[in-house]
């Protein structure tokens, strides 16, 4: 544990696919940690770390950092400014309020303005990975708002994963995750191209995406995808409608800003027919089956142990 990093209150609001994980890290490093979570039966396992739970956001408001994670910018403003919210309260506020959703800039804008209404600062700090990369101790993290803030709450930070990134004041973090996570959604789909071209032109897919992670254009992205791009295992992290999301929230911001994306935009209308096709909750690599189809290609799993990377 990073020294002094347990003398602050800690509260969280989001126990999903990612803030369990996210959460679970800092209440096993000691944390004071007090959550919530919509469906409570969600957050209950944290108890086993240690972690206290809440009945509500507005619960939380006397916490010297809260620290949210949900799926979009309505749920954002939900646990935030909405009845129940931490920052609905006339009376106690956090200190600060950490946010690690990726929402939009004008609804990260908007709680931040009701935030310093109520003397608390607020951090912008999206995050890039998945549950199993947050339990191999792999997040990273970008920041944006106040720097004093952003000192305060690195050591939480940093017990999350490989740490994190300031980029300023505002909400410059966002414009980062959301571009990120439009790299994500073109990089995965021109991997599922090329990986259905090999193995239609006679090459294994275990053998293909082997060598790609070996060269210079592999990436820890392209190595914890492999085992389902190989065995077909689309269990879900991170689905097509959240990337159609961002896809969207990045379409958006380009359109503010004048920049043309065209394979943002083809990228985008893909991952759209593959919803459209009820691939809904699985895993976005499910875009490998659809190019499969779309290439007349009878595509099965291989059944080959290929290491994620991530231990």
């Amino acid at each position: 544990m990073a020294s002094g990093s347990n003398v602050h209150t800690i509260g969280w609001i989001g126990t999903g696919r990612m803030g369990f994980p996210m959460a679970e890290r800092l209440a096993k490093n000691g944390c004071n940690l007090t959550a919530f979570n919509r469906t409570r039966a969600k957050a209950e396992p944290l108890t086993k770390s240690g972690a206290k739970l809440a009945g509500r956001p507005a619960d939380l408001a006397s916490c010297d950092i809260v620290f949210t994670m949900v799926s979009a910018s309505d749920d954002l403003k939900a646990v935030t400014l909405g009845k129940d919210g931490v920052l609905a309260d006339g009376g106690k506020a956090p200190k600060i309020l950490v946010d690690c959703s990726t929402v939009s800039e004008e609804a990260s804008a908007e709680v931040r303005a009701a935030a310093l209404k109520r003397g608390t600062q607020m951090l912008a700090a999206p995050v890039s990975g998945n549950g199993k990369v947050v339990k191999a101790g792999k997040l990273t993290i970008v920041a944006s708002g106040p720097k004093a803030a952003y000192d305060t709450a690195l050591p939480y930070l940093e017990m999350m994963g490989r740490g994190a990134s300031y980029v300023g004041e505002g909400e410059l973090a966002r414009i980062v995750k959301i571009c990120h996570n439009v790299f994500l959604g073109a990089v995965i789909q021109n991997l599922v191209e090329v990986t259905v071209l090999a193995e239609k032109c006679g090459v294994k897919r275990h053998a293909f995406l082997d060598f790609i992670n070996k060269s210079v254009m592999g990436s820890i992205f392209t190595t914890y995808k492999t085992p389902a791009l190989v065995n077909l295992d689309m269990t879900p992290t991170f689905t097509p409608v959240l990337l159609r999301k961002d896809l969207d929230l990045g379409l958006a911001a380009a359109r503010k800003a004048d920049v043309p994306m065209p394979v943002t935009a083809t990228t985008r209308e893909l991952v759209q027919n593959l919803i459209g096709l009820g691939f809904k909750d699985q895993d976005f690599a499910t875009l490998l089956l659809q190019q499969a189809k779309n290439s007349g290609l009878d595509i099965k799993p291989e059944n080959v142990k290929v290491g994620d990377g991530l231990s």
